[in-house]
């Protein structure tokens, strides 16, 4: 509840009796409600009654992580081919000299990661919204109880970061960034994914959350999915009829065959 008293499922009732009167006093043609949990869909059904169409959204993933530490959650959660898959991987960056180190402020750090974001997002099939380097300064000032920042340099010089939030007994790892000119050959994402573990198994979380997009090393590390909804709806009601028919085949959810592996896949829908 608010500071009203008013209780959620009744401020997503009132809201979606009047957003579309409000859309379209500010001139706006499409209403879309971003990334909420799956958790939310019986208190947003309201917004179905009213037209909206649910469709999901690229997942996040949860991986249970209460194990003594990462080598014995690999010995204990993961296949056999899975698990000499990772030993493998994390070999690569055995004999290097690579430092982690952990802090809970981004401002002195954003003009070094900042370059290392935008070669990941420059990578990726999926881009969301392009973020900016005051947004890494000022994460760290505004949420500095909930923000951890990893980073691992090679002797001097940075080679990938992780900023990761915390919050009761779940770790969430948000945003990683990477040189690609060491990063592949040295498998990277795999000491970064260890590193990051077993610092959140030391701390007492027993949950590991990760953002949407790279899911093939999670699925193999047997991640599950962590849906996100969105809620759409067009202000004109003929033009509402026709997205909302068209909604579930716009999602890319649908044609990422990564997904459809996952074991818990149908409950994105």
């Amino acid at each position: 509840a608010d500071g009203e008293g008013l209780s959620a499922a009744t401020v997503a009732d009132l809201l979606s009796q009047h957003i579309r009167e409000l859309a379209k006093s500010l001139g706006a043609q499409l209403i879309v409600l971003k990334e909420f949990p799956a958790s939310y869909r019986e208190m947003f059904e309201c917004f179905v009654r009213r037209g909206f169409g649910r469709a999901p959204s690229m997942p996040m993933t949860k991986l249970n992580i209460e194990y003594e530490n990462f080598d014995r959650f690999i010995e204990k959660a993961l296949s056999g081919k899975a698990r000499k898959n990772v030993r493998r991987n994390l070999q690569a960056s055995a004999g290097e000299d690579i430092r982690m180190t952990v802090t809970d402020g981004t401002a002195n750090l954003a003009k070094e990661i900042y370059p290392l974001y935008l070669q990941v997002y420059e990578r990726s099939k999926f881009r969301f919204g392009k973020l900016n380097e005051d947004y890494f300064r000022d994460l760290g000032t505004r949420m500095k109880d909930k923000v951890r920042v990893f980073t691992w340099h090679r002797g001097n010089t940075l080679v990938a970061f992780n900023i990761c939030m915390v919050q009761g007994e779940h770790f969430f790892s948000e945003y990683v960034g990477f040189d690609y000119s060491v990063a592949l050959n040295l498998h990277l994402y795999f000491c970064v994914v260890r590193d990051t573990i077993n610092w959140a198994i030391a701390g007492g979380y027993k949950w590991f959350r990760s953002s949407g997009l790279n899911y093939d090393p999670k699925l193999h590390l047997r991640h599950q999915l962590d849906p996100v909804d969105l809620y759409v709806r067009h202000v004109s009601p003929l033009a509402n009829v026709v997205l909302k028919r068209v909604l579930p085949w716009l999602s890319p959810v649908r044609y990422d065959e990564t997904l459809k592996k996952f074991p818990n896949y149908r409950e994105m829908w």
